[in-house]
């Protein structure tokens, strides 16, 4: 017998929870068969409608908020995510930490401290070192922290200039002891924080150094790395999380299987994914960023067909560029994060037009007509449970809109 697409995911709903099939592989295969088509005329814009989530804090865009230093934070709009407008200005990047004292005041020519398990300890100045920058292309940075629902703004998208890291180190000549490099950067040395822990720095084992694509970027949108984002050098670690994209980078150091975890590895050890805050850095497993997607902004629509929404969000991290999500939409349940069944009664469909990177966020829309006024909670994850998405898998990234008209 054949059945309808909505027949077996109807099935789906019904039977994932009892565990009498596993959801996980029926649905890649639906999402498999959904085609990449352009969607139809949006409809007459109505309005946009907010979306938030239990306990989210409202915070303002494009401004600096939660104090000084180490407090500082700003956050991105990512609402007004277009198709070629998917760059975010310098000016409205996220923020968390604004440049230090001892940053701020330096003068002269900049230059990276180099020691450890190295042929000889000296320095580079920066002015040399950055002749060999090259355009590294866009990429994401998000911070680990990013979780306010209201806005999910701790994350960017930039295009950068730097310096490989890899080759930079390989002419370091690290001895034969040496496992990691050091990367370090100035912080707010004697601030008080009731949010972070003073320490700029992450070690990087070298053998996976030149897959990492790591780079000392010296431009940050064809303009010089501004302020608060790391002036003159920032490190940037495509696919990791912002705390490990070391800011006004002023040391490296070669380092061996013994060396401690920093501080700061220490103190996102818990955001990062990592098992336990291990006391040395080789323990660590990458801060990578898993394939995640959330949306953006919620679109009232008037169609001859009568009232519609237009959903459109971000899919973005991982380590290759996902076409296939699937959603839910449905009556909120009112449980908090983590605790919500992330198993069942998903809707495949395909990210149009197909993304061309996992280095940075790609736009995805669905089209919805919810059968009753009310708040409905919409989350999302990857229709091939082979993809790795950890924060997916919790609702982490899932938002709430209230629809009053239908």
């Amino acid at each position: 017998m054949h059945f309808t697409r909505r027949q077996v995911l109807g099935s789906l709903a019904a039977t994932g929870a009892a565990a009498l099939v596993d959801p996980g592989p029926v649905l890649a295969k639906l999402a498999a068969d959904v085609p990449c088509t352009t969607a139809g005329p949006a409809g007459e814009l109505l309005g946009t409608l907010p979306l938030f989530r239990d306990r989210s804090q409202v915070q303002a865009f494009g401004v600096k908020y939660g104090g000084a230093g180490l407090d500082a934070r700003m956050v991105t709009d990512l609402s007004l995510l277009e198709p070629g407008k998917l760059i975010t200005a310098n000016d409205l990047a996220y923020i968390r930490t604004e440049i230090p004292a001892a940053a701020a005041a330096h003068t002269g020519p900049w230059t990276l401290a180099t020691s450890g398990l190295l042929a000889k300890d000296g320095e580079l100045n920066l002015d040399v070192i950055a002749r060999q920058s090259k355009g590294m292309g866009p990429h994401l940075f998000e911070c680990s922290g990013n979780a306010n629902p209201s806005n999910f703004g701790l994350m960017s998208v930039a295009e950068w200039d730097g310096i490989p890291l890899a080759g930079i180190v390989a002419g370091l000549k690290p001895t034969k002891e040496a496992t990691g490099v050091l990367v370090s950067g100035f912080d707010h040395i004697g601030q008080v924080s009731q949010r972070s822990i003073v320490g700029a720095s992450w070690v990087f084992p070298l053998a996976s150094l030149d897959k990492l694509g790591a780079c000392l970027a010296v431009r940050m949108n064809g303009e010089p790395v501004p302020a608060d984002h790391g002036k003159p050098v920032r490190l940037v670690v495509p696919g990791w999380y912002g705390c490990t994209w070391i800011k006004w980078v002023n040391e490296i150091r070669l380092v061996g299987p013994d060396e401690p975890a920093t501080t700061q590895m220490v103190e996102f050890a818990n955001r990062t994914h990592q098992a336990e805050p291990y006391k040395l850095a080789k323990d660590y497993t990458p801060a990578d960023i898993q394939t995640a997607a959330t949306p953006v902004r919620v679109e009232k629509r008037r169609t001859p067909a009568g009232i519609e929404y237009r959903i459109v969000g971000i899919v973005w991290g991982g380590t290759k560029a996902v076409d296939r999500l699937a959603i839910r939409l449905q009556p909120a349940s009112g449980k908090p994060q983590g605790t919500v069944d992330m198993s069942t009664g998903f809707e495949p469909f395909t990210v149009c037009p197909t993304p061309k990177t996992h280095a940075m966020w790609s736009l995805w829309e669905y089209r919805w007509k919810p059968t009753a006024p009310g708040t409905y909670d919409i989350a999302l994850k990857v229709a091939d449970p082979s993809v790795p998405q950890r924060r997916l898998e919790t609702g982490y990234y899932m938002r709430q809109v209230t629809v009053a008209e239908v």
